[in-house]
């Protein structure tokens, strides 16, 4: 069975505003050796628009770093689900837009052959993690109080309390603290 894989950057305060968080090349880099380890990210439509056309167009004309270049090329090369009611068409050809019950969807996924599969954002997530469904959680902490904004697990409503085990720490150069939990 596949393990579907949680990742999201997050200030020290919690907050996961996209607008808010520290960016460098040592993250990218990070995420780029997780996306090796996937073969299909899964997004709802906000983090999905914020993503493409934004990586597709950094891997076309490659201008940024060699990090963000890595990175943009290997996120495009990835097949990418989109749950959204409202999306009408995808940007790219590696996109499939899902309209059906996410519960339902994901399961299927995890019971298909291949790599991991990877979650981004903070809505379908928080489905996700509500329905039990996320097997583990790569958090990347960044150096910054926002003092401000959507918080991490804000609205996610358990049944009970969720267990994790902590299964590998890093820190970054950055004073970033890439963390790596387990559902138990």
């Amino acid at each position: 069975m596949r393990n579907l894989i949680y990742a999201i950057n997050v200030t020290l305060d919690g907050c996961c505003d996209h607008t808010k968080q520290f960016a460098s090349d040592e993250i990218l880099e990070h995420y780029t050796q997780l996306l090796r380890d996937v073969d299909l990210q899964v997004f709802g439509r906000k983090t999905y628009q914020l993503m493409v056309p934004y990586w597709p167009e950094v891997a076309k004309n490659p201008a940024g770093t060699k990090a963000s270049i890595e990175f943009a090329r290997t996120f495009v090369s990835l097949k990418k689900i989109v749950f959204s009611r409202s999306l009408d068409s995808a940007e790219d050809k590696n996109t499939q837009i899902v309209r059906g019950n996410l519960r339902d969807e994901i399961l299927k996924l995890k019971q298909e052959d291949g790599k991991n599969i990877l979650v981004g954002g903070v809505d379908i997530p928080s489905q996700l993690v509500e329905l039990g469904l996320v097997d583990e959680y790569r958090i990347v902490v960044g150096p910054v109080v926002a003092g401000e904004g959507r918080r991490l697990f804000d609205h996610v409503s358990l049944r009970e309390r969720l267990k994790l085990k902590l299964a590998e720490s890093k820190i970054l150069k950055s004073g970033c603290v890439a963390l790596r939990y387990l559902k138990q």
